[in-house]
């Protein structure tokens, strides 16, 4: 079937339940791609030196020719011969010029430098990862689907993959995220290599990063000195994160009295530049299909405080007992109590904050 996105057309096999040996095309991403050029955007302006893209996953190449309608020097690579076909195809029909390499990705980025790099596979990036940083200079953007294993819910998956302990909170979304960046800027750090979040977000099924890339040492060190633990209290939801990597957990809950459980290593800084934010919240265009989506979320992104997990209200309305008031009102309180407060993009009823759960309650409560 034909589609258009941005100011391309594309072929790509029709979608089915259990498309089976098709080329996989996921129309549900387009806002991921729609964003994904945004960002680029963004970034040739920060860095003009940038020039070369890896699509590392092409499938149907549609994320790598619309870096090429860009402007961008694109290479797509797949290991699929039918997927490399369809990425010529539509190079072809769009009538510009990208470079496809029917090879394993990472064998690909052990030999090839590109400026910046692209992974987007079917479940953990993992796998990839340790060939993407020794093979990107610039920008690395990296796509997990595997968001069952990263928030916990699949605990001892999300152990193996991720070298980390994740738990199924009710901020498993932003679990998820924190897992994720934690096991990157670890693998990054193994070849002196500080990825520093420019862009993170938790959309549907998939959590989604952009890492700058610098190098050294030092900073490598300064990237996992921002690592630590979370411990949390599933009765009363109470929560206290810990830098470093050597975890000392509370014996139990200082609110309760109930065990603690405790979370990571997970990255505990923010997971976003607002600057960057803000410059490809600039780049967005009205081609774009989910161009109002993608300004929603950048919006709520420019503003969420760095704090390492959130809140629900509905969730602590109901544990309290109580029936939950407008969200406008109840944050007025908490910042009129002097507590630092933001919306998330993690759900309409989601929120940031610097006041403990205790607090919280105690303010909203009146």
């Amino acid at each position: 079937m034909n589609v258009r996105e941005g100011s391309v057309e594309l072929v790509v096999p029709e979608q089915g339940e259990g498309a089976g040996d098709e080329v996989f095309f996921n129309p549900v991403q387009e806002l991921n791609r729609d964003l994904t050029v945004a960002v680029l955007r963004a970034y040739r302006d920060r860095e003009p030196r940038a020039e070369m893209y890896l699509d590392a996953m092409a499938a149907s190449g549609a994320r790598g020719v619309r870096a090429a309608a860009d402007g961008w020097d694109v290479t797509c690579c797949d290991v699929d011969n039918d997927a490399v076909d369809l990425c010529r195809e539509n190079f072809a029909r769009n009538d510009l010029n990208g470079d496809v390499r029917n090879r394993n990705v990472n064998a690909l980025l052990h030999d090839d430098y590109f400026d910046v790099v692209d992974i987007d596979p079917f479940g953990t990036p993992m796998p990839f990862a340790d060939a993407a940083f020794q093979g990107t200079r610039n920008l690395l953007c990296v796509t997990a689907t595997d968001t069952a294993p990263l928030c916990g819910a699949h605990f001892e998956s999300g152990v193996r993959s991720y070298s980390a302990v994740p738990r199924n909170t009710e901020y498993h979304a932003e679990m998820g995220v924190r897992i994720l960046l934690s096991a990157l800027v670890r693998t990054g750090a193994r070849y002196d290599i500080a990825p520093r979040p420019v862009l993170t977000h938790a959309t549907k099924h998939y959590v989604r990063t952009y890492l700058e890339l610098d190098r050294g040492a030092t900073v490598a060190n300064n990237m996992v000195d921002r690592l630590g633990y979370v411990h949390h209290c599933e009765h009363c939801l109470y929560r206290e994160s810990e830098a470093g990597l050597i975890a000392d957990p509370p014996s139990s809950c200082p609110l309760c009295d109930h065990g603690i459980q405790t979370a990571g290593p997970v990255w505990l800084d923010g997971t976003c530049d607002p600057e960057f934010v803000a410059a490809v919240r600039d780049s967005v265009s009205d081609e774009m299909g989910t161009a109002a989506k993608i300004d929603e979320l950048l919006a709520t992104l420019t503003g969420e405080l760095s704090v390492p997990t959130h809140y629900d209200q509905h969730r602590l309305c109901k544990r309290w007992g109580r029936p939950a008031t407008s969200m406008d009102g109840f944050l007025e309180q908490l910042r009129e109590a002097g507590h630092e407060v933001s919306r998330t993009h993690y759900g309409g009823t989601t929120f940031k904050t610097t006041a403990a759960v205790d607090e919280i309650q105690a303010v909203t409560g009146e």
